[in-house]
């Protein structure tokens, strides 16, 4: 019987709270005033409290303080008659559950109780995450088990031996500039700077002066001589990201650089060297702008020396749930959230979502999913705040193909999409692993 300890200095309040928790079945201790609750708390550790706001003998909110500060895994909702901004927020900023104004509704009450409840089963028969330490800040790591990240992970190996340029494709949040930055503190120039230039977010007008710099007074505003990209990469690595948008004009003398290693400042008439090296990365088939005569042949060549494609997350989703463990940990980590548990079905929710922005997206769904979690488990009800569900429409006509097909067919992109792990397989599928062995057989689904 989970008990529920009511602090309000309305006895009114206390007895019709008591009287209708007493009936849900819980277990009803009551106090009114803030040092009998505390004294309550100490003594029975109650795994909700109802605490109001103002009392005879003190602020709510510093009851609500200590008790927080005794580490007791309690869902504390607080209730009060003064509906101001700035106390709502303090309450929910010092660990608060809830926040529920007089004069009481009844059902209002329920449902916050409810969910509490609700929450703490979870949170009982939900296991720990791993513990994670904090890295150094310069520590990076790309997540992925799947087949087709560890083929991306062997290529890095290889190109981090040399000095070569490197193109990098891939959809947007796929992980480019983190791809980049690992090469790059994997290499013999990991001293050496790592500079980030995105062609996109400068107007052409500038471009040249933030990749080669310029002199004083070689345009209007230029009132002293600025150090363009390149020469702040040094011997390092210069990550141009969105390479496509360069403009052609660009494109040329950035050629000219890539051929000779020599550049000048804009206005200048000074040679300046630089032998860093380019890893270049744009998340369109860049050959295809070749053809259209949007992008330089010969600069094609020269930055596709070395080659990567990043896969979409959709055709690595078997490491989703390494990722969800890996963001929540680094969450927790980085933005002081306390959320140590994942709910059962979670992470199958993410895995049957559609990722059109990638890894960013999940991550920043979880972010979002961790900021308004109201304890240490990560709920279902948490992610479908932030999800807008999608219906699985298969890739063809319904009327094209029997049941059975179409069966096989899902099976088949299941598996493949989950590098065959049967067990994630069949629970995705929502069958039992000896079902799902059966099926196998049935249609005689080959691993390709």
């Amino acid at each position: 019987m989970a008990k529920i300890l009511v602090v309000d200095d309305e006895h009114s309040i206390l007895e019709t709270l008591q009287m209708f928790l007493e009936e849900k079945g819980l277990q009803v201790f009551t106090a009114d005033t803030g040092e009998k609750g505390l004294l309550l708390f100490e003594q029975e550790h109650p795994q909700i409290v109802i605490l109001d706001i103002r009392l005879p003998d003190g602020n709510g909110l510093d009851v609500l303080k200590s008790m927080m500060e005794q580490q007791v895994p309690s869902k504390i909702i607080m209730i009060t008659a003064f509906q101001d901004m700035e106390t709502t927020i303090m309450a929910m900023k010092r660990g608060a559950f809830d926040y529920i104004h007089k004069p009481l509704d009844i059902d209002q009450v329920e449902q916050a109780v409810d969910r509490a409840v609700h929450i703490l089963k979870i949170d009982r028969d939900t296991p720990d995450l791993k513990p994670v330490t904090a890295k150094p800040a310069n520590s990076l790591r790309i997540i992925g088990k799947s087949e087709k990240m560890r083929d991306i992970f062997k290529m890095m190996g290889l190109v981090c031996t040399s000095r070569v340029n490197v193109l990098i494709q891939g959809e947007t949040g796929t992980g480019k500039e983190l791809t980049a930055r690992v090469i790059h503190m994997n290499s013999a120039l990991k001293d050496e700077p790592f500079v980030v230039f995105d062609c996109s977010a400068v107007v052409d007008t500038l471009l040249e002066s933030e990749l080669f710099g310029h002199e004083k007074g070689a345009f209007t505003g230029a009132d002293q001589t600025t150090t363009g990209k390149i020469e702040l990469a040094g011997n390092g690595t210069l990550f141009l990201d969105e390479i496509a948008q360069l403009p052609l004009k660009i494109q040329g003398k950035l050629l000219g650089f890539l051929q000779r290693r020599e550049y000048t400042r804009v206005g200048g008439t000074k040679v300046q060297k630089s032998h860093c090296r380019i890893v270049a990365a744009c998340n369109c088939d860049l050959s295809e702008r070749v053809s259209q005569g949007l992008f330089k042949e010969d600069l094609f060549y020269r930055l596709k020396v070395f080659t990567l494609r990043i896969p979409p997350l959709s055709d690595r989703i078997s490491d989703i749930p390494l990722l969800v463990e890996h963001f929540l940990n680094k969450i927790n980590l980085e933005l002081g959230t306390r959320v140590t548990k994942i709910q059962d079905g979670v992470v199958e929710k993410l895995i049957t979502h559609t990722w059109k922005g990638n890894v960013r997206e999940l991550e920043n769904t979880i972010v979002q999913a961790l900021v308004g979690c109201r304890g240490n488990v990560l709920l279902r009800d948490d992610i479908d705040r932030i999800l807008i569900q999608s219906p699985f429409l298969p890739d063809q006509g319904l009327e094209a193909f029997s049941l059975a097909h179409l069966e096989k067919d899902h099976i088949q992109k299941t598996l493949s999409r989950l590098d065959w792990n049967k067990s994630q397989a069949a629970k995705l599928l929502g069958i039992t692993l000896p079902t799902l062995r059966s099926k196998i057989k049935k249609y005689e689904i080959r691993q390709h």
